[in-house]
């Protein structure tokens, strides 16, 4: 029996070894065999929002605390590196760190009181944070003599190809770089997940007394996930100002964005590692195409859509994409060594499949 579940483990770990290998070497060798700049631009996008998801879901997924206006910490980051950049000169590379390290400033500024409140009231916190903060920046010309041209936004000086001021001609290099960003912040997800910090967050999420009697510092691990989340966001806005050089605060603070974000992580799969990257694949692609066709006459059928999709996959699959392909997986492959042991959420994985054991 112990060489038998050595097998099992053996075969998952070289499986899922292998698996991602191969995906990873698919990512990175699209731009090489495909170079059709609208399917690029496409694929940046998918990864953009996966990465942003991936942000909100350390705070709104694994400590269970729902940030409906996350998308300030993608203003904050974007504003602060442009400005500099505009101002003095600082390459975007160093402005997205001290835009992050801003928005980590901000976090424990707003969350500190925030996260006393429960349920509803938290999620409209975070909302009224957000929406206060966009209609401050479109009301304001300058601050401290530094222009930023209020609801007008501005415009990213265009400096042509170099990688010092994170200016690209071709779309293969900005999709190389959210793509980076975004396994980043996969690593960084996994790792919390394996942590004492994922451990208590899991327990918060699930019962905040039961886990304040156990002695858990509540405000101290979830002010941890905001930070971490606020930083990694604001350097998604970062990347975002780069790749359109033009911001202003409808488009990269407004509330659509918090709520697609929302959105893209319930879809996928709240507080799983891949949910946030699987709602991405499936919900961007449909709204980029729903905007093209339909942006011009109908605005807003995109939301339609993903009200659409929610309702299909709160009925169907409460815990999102990520739960239906969990179950498939089991399906298929754990389901006659389920006495074997428990593997794949709660369904085992045949062992005769890797150690030749009939």
């Amino acid at each position: 029996m112990k060489n038998a579940r050595t097998g099992v483990v053996g075969c998952l770990t070289s499986s899922k070894f292998y698996t991602t290998l191969i995906l990873l070497l698919v990512l990175f060798s699209i731009p090489l065999i495909i170079k059709n700049p609208v399917f690029l631009q496409l694929m940046i996008l998918v990864f953009w929002y996966a990465y942003l998801t991936l942000s909100w879901n350390i705070v709104g997924g694994f400590a269970g605390q729902l940030s409906l206006g996350h998308a300030a910490f993608t203003g904050i980051g974007a504003y602060t590196s442009t400005v500099l950049f505009i101002q003095f000169g600082l390459s975007p590379w160093l402005g997205m760190l001290a835009g992050g390290t801003f928005a980590a400033i901000i976090a424990i500024t707003i969350g500190y009181p925030c996260f006393r409140l429960r349920g509803a009231y938290f999620a409209l916190s975070t909302i009224a944070f957000a929406e206060a903060l966009k209609v401050l920046v479109e009301n304001t010309r300058e601050v401290f003599g530094i222009p930023i041209k209020g609801a007008q936004g501005l415009l990213v000086p265009l400096k042509g190809q170099s990688l010092i001021n994170f200016q690209f001609l071709s779309k293969a290099h900005y999709y190389y770089v959210i793509l980076i960003m975004m396994l980043v912040a996969l690593f960084i997800t996994y790792k919390i997940t394996k942590s004492k910090l994922g451990y208590y967050l899991s327990a918060i999420r699930n019962d905040v007394d039961a886990a304040r009697s156990l002695g858990i510092n509540v405000s101290r691990c979830r002010l941890k996930a905001a930070i971490l989340s606020a930083f990694l966001t604001a350097i998604g806005g970062t990347f975002y100002a780069q790749m359109l050089l033009f911001i202003d605060p409808a488009g990269i603070m407004g509330l659509y964005l918090s709520m697609e974000i929302v959105f893209i992580a319930i879809i996928g799969g709240r507080g799983t590692l891949m949910g946030p990257i699987l709602g991405a694949f499936f919900m961007v692609p449909i709204a980029e195409f729903t905007r093209f066709y339909f942006g011009g006459q109908k605005v807003g059928v995109h939301f339609i859509i993903y009200g659409i999709a929610l309702i299909a996959i709160m009925l169907f699959s409460p815990r999102g994409i990520n739960d239906l392909i969990v179950r498939g997986y089991n399906l298929l492959f754990g389901e006659k060594g389920r006495k074997e042991g428990n593997f794949l959420g709660g369904k085992s994985y045949d062992s005769s499949r890797c150690s030749g054991n009939k």
